[in-house]
């Protein structure tokens, strides 16, 4: 009824399933709402915290879901908490959601915080450093020559000779 070679196809079929072309995983791992761990956590894809975890957490983004409680640091590009969070974010872009409650520091690059979240901690904007600007030729800048000091004192002193001579 199936040949070898529909046994190979189905077989290769479902190698890549759930898998981006980078290799990543296209779905995040999840932390269900019954499971508690205790120790750190990192993970090079997506991760979805829905349950207990008393950890740092590192990963490249990071849900903190409604009925999650996370103690310990976050570090990720995004961050989107909807739960309770007790420990540092780390992350260029954060977001709070209305039912979320944070109690530590925020470091960003973006930040976000709905209307009902609670934030109890400091929030510090991670600037990236800006491009020194290239020295300026001197064809495409003419500048004037400045005077110094002394020259600028001498002038004010004609100017004001002048203006006494002109009230007199």
């Amino acid at each position: 009824m199936f040949s070898r070679g529909d046994k190979v196809q189905r077989n290769n079929s479902g190698i890549d399933q759930g898998r981006t072309p980078a290799g990543r995983s296209a779905v995040p791992s999840i932390i269900s709402a019954d499971l508690r761990i205790t120790g750190d956590l990192e993970c090079s894809g997506d991760i979805q915290i829905d349950g207990v975890v008393n950890g740092d957490i590192q990963s490249r983004n990071i849900v903190i879901g409604e009925g999650a409680a996370v103690t310990g640091s976050l570090k990720a590009e995004t961050v989107q908490v909807f739960g309770k969070l007790i420990g540092q974010i780390h992350a260029d872009t954060v977001t709070l959601e209305r039912t979320a409650h944070v109690i530590g520091d925020i470091l960003h690059k973006a930040l976000a915080i709905a209307q009902g979240a609670f934030l109890e901690g400091a929030c510090k904007r991670l600037d990236t450093p800006r491009p020194v600007a290239a020295e300026a030729t001197s064809e495409s800048v003419k500048t004037e020559p400045t005077k110094t000091d002394e020259a600028k004192s001498e002038e004010a002193k004609a100017e004001g000779v002048e203006a006494e001579e002109a009230a007199a």
